[in-house]
């Protein structure tokens, strides 16, 4: 028979069929065109025998009703090349006239810990949706998760978005959507829009084609729905320029979506993705993205003559947990249509919300929600509250909305009591409340001298930069004291101290406490203060007073007590080489010599022990007062600057500047500045260039607060500068191109020559008023600096004792030049102006030459020119073929053959007139470019 055969060649037909289609991208796919919306969540293994690689998933699927294709079962793909198929749905219902939602659970036990994006390719989209390229029924539909597994996170729950993804809108009315996202862990979420997109190839293909890698790309012709309908424009709206062009936007923050508006001609489907990207908070690092949602959502627009309703909502607030929140949400329609009201957001439950009226006039609702010391977090809860209107004569309900941000904080620890331990003066105890919430991981302490009038309002936590405050300590939150005894060093006699202390919560939530109430310690008598760091003789072998006041008690001070002295190279080095002890309470002098005070400061720390305590009391540091200088001709002076690291406040009074004039033995007072906290500047503009000058700065001091020190005097090191020299003005002879073309035109040879150089001239004064009154005394040479092309650095070529430089053998005059003064200790002036040539651009070409080997006039080459870099040379003949080009030597020396064309491999072209066109790129310093046209004649 011949069926067999029949069958054979009936399957190659179809086989030969199948991959011409193939070829022509026309494969048939199975006509499931039916998804709409949809978006997978994930949260880590939570059971008793937890697997922290052990996932589990929940994907929401919105479908369109009126397709035949049911979405029974779906495939997913696990980032990891593996899948499972054949997940069976597990919820379905009807949600509108002609869309289904889906819902399907799987799960996947991880072999390695990462980063994985799980993912579900769709087959296939709806059709028509309006704002891809059609047919968008034949696009696969694609959203993914994003999940980091790591030890280190714990159980971590992707982001839940609690709103539908697909809503509708109206022609000319704004159209707001907020996916209503929350995070269970107290992660930050951030909110993008992004393409819709596919994946190319139906999931059975990915799994035998590409081993489970799924590569999605934008779909083709995706435009964001404001972009694809040209008329829309915005109407009245939060912030809305009204009849501008229309708008589409998200609230990076609180997900808010905005198209403001749809146009009466962009009725119909659009589609876009919505990416809400997860963020954990770690302690000491920046947001780390620990994972993504990309939910694919699907907006219907529909004409309407129906106005949106108008929704009010409480304003934001911060709460202290333990608080009961109550809310009254209204809605009114303009149309006088009944309202429904709806509220999304991860605190549902416990939270509640009820609708008590429809309208109209006014819709109601109230919402509640009873706080608990685990809603303490960072970041504040975000409700959406949603009005959509329920219109007559067959018109869309349109919506509004608005998201309520509410913060939870965590209260005040209470009772906070601050005590001086019994028999020393040197340490205070604090003790509280056991903290009310134990959720909490820390309790803070903080101090400051003298009282405040801080009074934290309930959104704000925590203690403020600028109030004084700085932190002293910190304990778990289930202890409830504190001792305090500043760090070893002990507490100060004569101040008063000041305490507050708040919760922090652990992170991912994070968040804080508001502070307490404060509690304050007051210690009778004195510390013992220091009062001068002074420089007394500035040498190598220089010498330094240090003095002190003694301390006060009433209760006077159990013997053996004294001074220990600790002395550090620096003004910030902490002091701790001893140099000095004593148990006489009134020696408070001590002179510190063998100390190299030339460029050098010094710091120092004073120890005040007594038989009483077993912690001395510290006092300092205070640093001597160190000078620096420089000559500087931007100035116009030289420029002093000085330091100090002190107790004491130098910036109530000013500081006196002292100098010495070249040739005088006595130093006289020059100015005052007023110092800060740290030091001061004073540029001295009365200096003769290459005078030397010596200066010295005094300070004056003062404690704050009454029956303390005053007028505490201290002088730097003395300090020698060498004003600068004076400054060069350059002077660069030009050079005469006519004079020179002139020469190359008489020539009967070429030039210039292939050996011919280039010299620059240069010749230069001093600028008697850069610095000001300056004169060359003590110049002994001067440096040359030399710039060959615009994109080159300035370089050193020569230095010379004259005011004049010649620079020869140059192939190009092009360049620029700059001087520089140095005195006879090396100080230098600022650079000169900058001066510079330019080349003589001239380029001459003869009209006859005779290739025929005798030596003369054998080549064509330029009979003029600057120098050059290259030329691409092309002749052409007398019908405008081209015969020849070249392009490798800068001087052409065409000897008359071919090369292209015509003229292909030709030794030689035949004699006659031929026509040149010469691409000439000069060696200047602009790098010119030009072109020369002409004829020559070839004579042999």
């Amino acid at each position: 028979m011949n069926l067999p055969l029949l069958c054979w060649g009936r399957r190659l037909f179809l086989g030969l069929t199948l991959a011409f289609l193939l070829l022509l991208g026309l494969v048939p796919r199975a006509q499931g065109s039916h998804i709409r919306a949809g978006d997978i969540q994930a949260k880590s293994d939570t059971t008793a025998a937890r697997n922290p690689r052990r996932i589990f998933f929940k994907m929401i699927l919105y479908t369109a009703r009126s397709s035949p294709v049911k979405q029974e079962s779906a495939t997913f793909f696990f980032g990891d090349g593996t899948n499972i198929q054949n997940v069976p749905r597990t919820g379905f219902a009807q949600v509108s006239a002609d869309t289904d939602i889906n819902v399907f659970y799987f799960e996947h036990t991880y072999n390695a810990l990462g980063q994985y994006d799980v993912s579900f390719v769709g087959e296939l989209r709806k059709a028509n949706i309006l704002n891809m390229s059609p047919p968008t029924d034949r696009y696969e539909f694609y959203i993914a998760t994003r999940i980091t597994i790591d030890p280190a996170l714990g159980i971590n729950r992707a982001p839940v978005l609690t709103a539908p993804a697909i809503d509708k809108a109206a022609t000319n009315q704004v159209y707001l959507h907020n996916p209503a996202a929350y995070d269970a862990d107290g992660d930050s979420l951030t909110y993008e829009l992004a393409p819709s997109q596919r994946t190319g190839s139906l999931a059975d293909d990915i799994i035998k084609l590409y081993n489970n890698i799924v590569r999605p790309t934008d779909i083709p012709g995706f435009q964001y729905p404001n972009t694809r309908d040209a008329p829309g424009v915005q109407v009245p709206y939060v912030n809305a320029t009204v009849g501008a062009k229309s708008i589409f936007q998200i609230n990076r923050n609180t997900g808010l979506l905005v198209w403001n508006a749809p146009s009466s001609s962009s009725v119909g489907e659009y589609n876009t993705q919505v990416i809400v990207k997860e963020w954990r908070r770690v302690a000491g690092a920046r947001p780390r993205l620990i994972g993504q949602v990309i939910r694919d959502m699907q907006i219907i627009v529909e004409p309407s003559t129906n106005l949106r309703p108008e929704i009010t909502i409480p304003r934001d607030i911060c709460v202290v947990a333990g608080t009961t929140v109550n809310g009254a949400v209204t809605a009114t329609d303009p149309d006088r249509n009944p309202v429904d009201l709806f509220a999304y957001g991860g605190i549902f439950p416990p939270a509640t919300f009820g609708q008590t009226s429809l309208g109209p006039p006014t819709a109601r609702g109230t919402f509640q929600w009873n706080t608990e010391c685990n809603d303490v977090r960072r970041d504040p809860y975000l409700v959406t509250f949603k009005a959509q209107d329920r219109p007559v004569g067959g018109n869309s309900p349109l919506i509004d909305e608005k998201v309520w941000s509410i913060r939870v904080v965590g209260p005040p620890p209470q009772n906070l009591q601050a005590q001086l331990i019994s028999g020393s003066g040197a340490r205070a105890t604090l003790t509280w409340d056991r903290y009310i919430c134990q959720q909490a991981s820390q309790i803070l302490i903080f101090r400051k001298e003298g009282p405040s009038n801080f009074n934290p309002d309930s959104c704000t936590t925590g203690i403020p930069a600028g109030l004084g405050f700085v932190q002293v300590g910190a304990v778990g939150a289930n202890l409830s004291s504190f001792v305090d005894d500043n760090n070893g060093q002990g507490l100060q006699r004569g101040k008063t101290y000041c305490y507050r202390i708040y919760a922090v919560f652990p992170l991912p939530k994070g968040g804080e406490s508001i502070a307490s109430a404060e509690a304050c310690v007051t210690i009778s008598g004195r510390s013992a203060l220091m009062r001068n760091v002074t420089v007394d003789r500035t040498d190598a072998n220089g010498q330094i007073t240090v003095r002190w006041s003694k301390p006060t008690s009433s209760a006077g001070f159990t013997e053996p007590a004294g001074y220990r002295l600790f002395r550090a190279t620096g003004q910030s080095a902490n002091p701790t080489q001893q140099v000095y002890t004593t148990t006489n309470l009134n020696d408070t002098v001590f002179v510190d010599t063998g100390l190299n005070t030339v460029g050098t400061g010094y710091n120092y720390r004073l120890e005040f022990f007594t038989a009483a305590s077993t912690t001395p009391e510290s006092v300092g540091p205070a640093s001597s007062v160190l000078l620096t200088g420089r000559p500087d001709q931007g100035a116009a002076g030289n420029v002093l600057n000085w330091t100090y690291n002190v107790p004491w406040n130098n910036a109530l009074q000013p500081t006196v500047i002292f100098r010495r004039e070249q040739n005088s033995t006595t130093f006289t007072q020059l100015a005052t500045v007023t110092g800060t906290a740290t030091g001061g500047t004073y540029t001295d503009r009365s200096v003769t260039s290459g005078d030397t000058y010596c200066y010295y700065v005094r300070t004056i001091g003062s404690y704050s607060g009454e029956n303390l020190p005053k007028d505490l005097v201290n002088l730097s090191q003395e300090l020698c500068i060498r004003a600068a020299p004076c400054t060069p003005v350059l002077t660069l002879r030009s050079l005469n191109c006519d004079s020179l073309s002139s020469v190359g035109s008489a020539s009967n040879v070429a030039f210039p020559p292939a050996d011919f150089t280039y010299t620059n001239r240069l010749t230069w004064t001093l600028d008697s008023n850069n610095p000001a009154g300056c004169n060359p005394n003590g110049i002994v040479y001067y440096r040359i600096f030399y710039q060959a092309t615009a994109d080159a650095p300035f370089a050193l070529i020569d230095s010379v004792t004259t005011m004049s430089y010649v620079h020869r053998n140059l192939p190009s005059s092009a360049g620029c030049y700059q001087v520089q003064a140095v005195d006879n200790i090396g100080q230098r002036s600022n650079l000169s102006n900058q001066a510079c040539a330019e080349d003589c651009l001239f380029f001459l070409l003869p009209n006859i030459f005779t290739p025929n080997g005798d030596g003369v006039n054998d080549t064509f080459v330029p009979k003029i020119s600057s120098p050059v870099r290259r030329i691409t040379f092309r002749a052409f003949n007398r019908w405008g073929v081209k015969v020849y080009e070249g392009n490798q030597d800068p001087r052409i020396n065409w000897s008359g053959g071919g090369n292209v064309g015509e003229g292909s491999s030709t030794p030689r072209l035949a004699d006659g007139m031929y026509f040149y066109q010469a691409e000439v790129e000069f060696l200047d310093f602009n790098n010119t470019k030009r072109t020369y046209k002409g004829w020559v004649q070839i004579n042999r």
